[in-house]
């Protein structure tokens, strides 16, 4: 079994080069870049955020993407 560490970033918080009237499309946009650096991660809007799942082992390495896209 494998610990799941979620991620929620507010909405509000997104910075302006992205789309804030698609956090759908945000979320696409998030999992693809995770996913491109081999992050196994998940990426949803919900409601007043964007949540993002992915194994803890791989937190590290997400919190470093996640940061160079200026979510974190």
């Amino acid at each position: 079994m494998t610990a799941i560490t979620t991620i929620r970033i507010d909405h509000a918080a997104l910075p302006e080069h992205f789309d804030l009237s698609r956090p759908d499309a945000v979320a696409e946009v998030i999992e693809a870049a995770l996913r491109e650096d081999g992050i196994a991660a998940e990426a949803s809007d919900v409601i007043s955020h964007i949540k993002i799942e992915l194994p803890t082992t791989q937190l590290a390495a997400a919190s470093t993407m996640l940061a160079s896209l200026q979510l974190i």
